[in-house]
């Protein structure tokens, strides 16, 4: 990505606690820029990530809009599942309370347009995406979730939500090593590493849930994407769901993807391989229309 981006380092305050975050892009009070909200996968930073993941969201900068990639309590997110024990959940970390003020902060002069707020979450940081997108729907313009997929009810922290509708791109590969693609518990040992547990939905199943959340209870249309890299052992399927007068939901399964975000950058190979065929940057700025 250009190196003629300008990255920040800027806190906010929370509580009593402060935040961090690292800011992509500059913006002067009034322009009303789109603002991403990014949030990592366990054990990151917000640097970590933008390093994982090659800087795909950077190119969202270079396109006019802001990039926060914020930074976890101890590596994670006080995220959507119940039954997790890492640090950000027992301390009852407030991260939508983060979410919050980093738009705040932003809204205040205009610099952003609060109508143009993303959430784009990596595993854990899926997970708060999803949290996010029941809980301040109203905040958000579009949520992208990677690598995870849905608590099951019993599981939900969220799950006396007010109904509310919001766009959602879901990316999913059926070869991922740690959430599987098929839904169900992790393996005793991921549990362990990650300290998370409890059940989650396949990614199917979640991308139909927010569906019909949004009011959409037409059959959906797939669609199997043409290879752009031949060497490339991955494929794209895109399902779409869509209703008119009602936000969409598409689910892009990334067919012997890992537990990646696809991009011209590849993850280590331990945990799965990482798809060439799209750059998320890319399907972000169409779906959303940014």
């Amino acid at each position: 990505m250009s190196s003629t981006l300008t990255a920040t380092r800027s806190s906010v305050a929370v509580g009593e606690a402060t935040r961090t975050f690292t800011l992509v892009g500059t913006a002067a009070p009034g322009e009303a820029r789109p603002l991403i909200l990014v949030f990592h996968g366990s054990g990151q930073t917000g640097d970590k990530h933008r390093a994982f993941t090659g800087g795909v969201y950077d190119a969202l900068a270079a396109r006019g809009a802001l990039v926060a990639y914020l930074d976890g309590y101890r590596g994670n997110w006080n995220d959507a599942r119940r039954e997790s024990h890492f640090p950000a959940r027992r301390a009852d970390i407030d991260d939508v309370g983060f979410a919050r003020s980093v738009i705040a902060t932003y809204a205040s002069d205009r610099r952003i347009d609060p109508s143009r707020v993303y959430a784009v979450g990596y595993s854990n940081g899926g997970q708060m995406a999803i949290r996010l997108a029941h809980e301040i729907p109203s905040l958000l313009a579009g949520v992208t979730v990677i690598a995870a997929t849905m608590p099951a009810p019993e599981n939900f922290l969220a799950s006396q939500a007010p109904r509310a509708s919001v766009p959602v791109m879901l990316i999913h590969g059926t070869k991922d090593p740690i959430v599987s693609y098929q839904g169900g518990t992790m393996k005793w040992a991921l549990r362990t590493l990650f300290k998370v547990g409890g059940s989650s939905w396949s990614a199917t199943r979640t991308a139909r849930y927010f569906a019909e959340r949004n009011g959409i209870t037409t059959e959906p249309t797939a669609t199997r994407l043409p290879k752009r890299i031949t060497a490339d052992p991955t494929e794209v399927e895109r399902t779409t769901y869509e209703a008119e007068g009602v936000p969409s939901v598409v689910l892009y399964t990334i067919h012997r993807g890992g537990h990646t975000v696809p991009g011209a950058s590849s993850a280590p190979a331990l945990i799965g391989k990482t798809s060439h065929q799209l750059d998320t940057a890319d399907i972000i700025t169409e779906f959303f229309g940014l």
